[in-house]
């Protein structure tokens, strides 16, 4: 008789005590009528309340729910994708430990997995969050599919499936700060989508703010277009070619009309204010991409781990 396979879920977690218990449950009783065996990382991102009190309790009890504590928060982007690495199964689940991606599409993922896709990704076409922060998430992810040099998938949350297959590049790529959704992209693999409705979360807060979205929306296309650096030396070019036009037309009226043809400050004004505007935006964008290279040539590890339980 051949050996059951075995699916690696993992939850990333920080200051989630509310949803531990649920998550773990949730979790348990979906992988109780799948015909595969489970392992369950919850990576702790140095939470402040009783989230690694309640996953040590739960651990000791279960010896498939495994744990990484990190020694300090390493952010949103680095910890989930340093548990993906540590993971053993055949295929890995990722969904976030909030409840907002619901357990229940793991057997979703499982038939896309089963019917040859190496990659499964959750997509969001409707959510119960704020309307205003949904348009401004699908207007994003429009924009970021645009310019990227390889097609991403729209409304990706981030949760889904991995074969190992795609586990074993991700460890060879060695990404010290990825743009997760946009590297599964970028390996290759055909990708599978399964849509959900994304509820609203029912306890605790989230741990989004805007220094948390600006830094994935800025990482996106850091990490997957080069249009901006090529807006951003065209657009010189054009206002360069602009300017002089301009000059030259204010040099032939104040020579037709010495006398009568009055520059004023208004139009001297304007034109400093607005070349600032955007040699301020210039430099900007090109800080981020600066920010970026220094990210990646310092080869800082993903995440220092404190310690792990049941590995």
């Amino acid at each position: 008789m051949s050996e059951r396979k075995l699916i690696s879920i993992v939850t990333p977690c920080y200051n989630e005590e509310d949803n531990i218990d649920e998550l773990y449950k949730r979790i348990a009783e979906v992988m109780a009528s799948q015909p595969y065996d489970y392992e369950h990382i919850c990576i702790d991102n140095a939470s402040t309340d009783g989230t690694l009190r309640k996953l040590k309790e739960l651990a000791a009890r279960d010896k498939r729910l495994k744990i990484i504590v990190n020694a300090r928060n390493f952010g949103h982007i680095k910890s989930p994708y340093h548990a993906i690495l540590q993971a053993n199964g055949d295929a890995c689940v990722l969904i976030a430990s909030d409840l907002q991606d619901p357990p229940e599409m793991i057997p979703e993922f499982i038939k896309k997995w089963e019917a040859g896709y190496k990659t499964v990704l959750a997509v969001k076409p409707e959510s119960e969050e704020s309307s205003l922060m949904f348009f401004v998430r699908k207007a994003y992810y429009r924009f970021i599919t645009r310019i990227s040099d390889v097609p991403l998938v729209q409304n990706a949350t981030g949760a889904g499936m991995f074969d190992r297959a795609v586990l074993d590049i991700l460890r060879k790529i060695d990404d010290p700060y990825p743009y997760f959704r946009g590297l599964l992209c970028e390996i290759g693999f055909p990708i599978a989508t399964v849509e959900f409705k994304q509820p609203r979360r029912a306890r605790g807060i989230t741990k989004n703010n805007f220094y948390t979205l600006y830094d994935i929306a800025m990482l996106g296309i850091t990490n997957h277009s080069k249009i901006p650096l090529r807006l951003m030396a065209m657009g010189g070019f054009l206002l360069a070619f602009l300017s002089l036009i301009v000059a030259l037309a204010f040099f032939v009226a104040k020579l037709c009309f010495w006398n009568s043809f009055q520059l004023g400050m208004a139009p001297l004004l304007i034109g400093i204010f607005f070349f600032g505007a955007i040699q301020a935006f210039f430099i900007g964008m090109l800080g981020e991409y600066i920010g970026s290279i220094h990210t990646q040539v310092r080869k800082m590890p993903l995440v220092v781990e404190l310690e792990r339980v049941n590995f």
